[in-house]
């Protein structure tokens, strides 16, 4: 809930409104996050195992929630001349959010708790902060949706692709580099050991993180062709960063044996594709000196 008390603060701290209805405007909304951390507690604790559970499940989703909270404390901070009037729309998302928060409850998928809880920030931001400062905030609520696990059923096809896309690219560059190898489907078959290119070495992870990084990379972008070029290549960057670890982790392999799956160097190798990827993204999404406009020059006087 840190987004939610992001706002609550936030919202406190740049508020122009008279003293006595910001005390109460900042209790009702401290009150409404401490009920809504309550209702959606178990969802929290699921969502941070879930995040948890290793490098190749959706890490970058610990990352998001306190990234969000600074996000939003910064634009409120910056648009703090905006009037505060409450929305009554909010309630067209809360309302929703709370019904289909209910009826997790009873097919507990925990999945769908969690997008109600994502839908739900927009709405509790419309009903306390009004129009003005929730459009300031939308992307930092929206982006939110990042931390959110992609469940299997909706992704098989694209793990079967990664790793199918992996494979061909890593087998010649193995062989151009001496190793004999041979492959059936995903599945690489090495001098010493069989190495299957399985789902959680698909890339998919790299390939999530990257693509949300990306949008945050566009968002702070003031050129709108980078913007572009930042979505555009962060698929292309996160799949290629993958094949160059699986690359590297087979000639280890070949190097040292079988065993070294079963040590530290395996999770290792999943977090170099992030070392690998998120810089490369930074570089082309920053803004160069070349995107920047220049200030205009003052104007000379002349006088006649």
């Amino acid at each position: 809930m840190a987004q939610a008390t992001a706002l609550a603060e936030a919202a406190a701290s740049t508020d122009q409104t008279p003293p006595s209805e910001t005390r109460h405007s900042r209790r009702v909304l401290l009150a409404v996050v401490a009920g809504l951390a309550l209702v959606y507690a178990p969802t929290i604790a699921w969502l941070f195992g879930r995040w948890t559970i290793s490098v190749w499940h959706h890490a970058h989703g610990l990352f998001i929630p306190p990234l969000v909270a600074w996000l939003v404390v910064g634009e409120l901070k910056r648009h703090r001349g905006a009037p505060v009037t409450a929305n009554k729309w909010g309630f067209a998302l809360l309302v929703p959010a709370l019904l289909l928060h209910i009826l997790d409850t009873g097919i507990q998928t925990q999945l769908l708790s969690a997008l109600s809880l994502v839908i739900a920030l927009p709405g509790l931001s419309l009903l306390f902060l009004g129009w003005p400062r929730t459009q300031a905030i939308l992307f930092p609520l929206l982006f939110t949706a990042f931390a959110l696990p992609i469940p299997l059923a909706l992704t098989e096809n694209v793990h079967l692709i990664l790793r199918k896309i992996t494979t061909l690219a890593v087998t010649p560059l193995l062989s151009a580099s001496g190793v004999s190898l041979y492959t059936e489907g995903t599945t690489i078959f090495l001098a010493n050991a069989t190495v299957e290119i399985a789902d959680a070495c698909s890339g998919f992870s790299t390939l999530y993180a990257s693509v949300a990084f990306a949008f945050l990379l566009a968002y702070f972008s003031s050129s709108v062709s980078r913007r572009i070029l930042v979505l555009a290549l962060a698929a292309p960057i996160a799949i290629a960063s993958n094949v160059l670890r699986m690359f590297i982790l087979l000639h280890i392999v070949v190097w040292r044996g079988p065993e070294v799956l079963d040590t530290f160097i395996h999770p290792l190798s999943g977090m170099l594709t992030f070392a690998i990827a998120l810089p490369i993204l930074l570089r082309i999404g920053s803004d160069r000196p070349a995107d920047v406009p220049a200030p205009a020059a003052p104007a000379t006087r002349v006088q006649a």
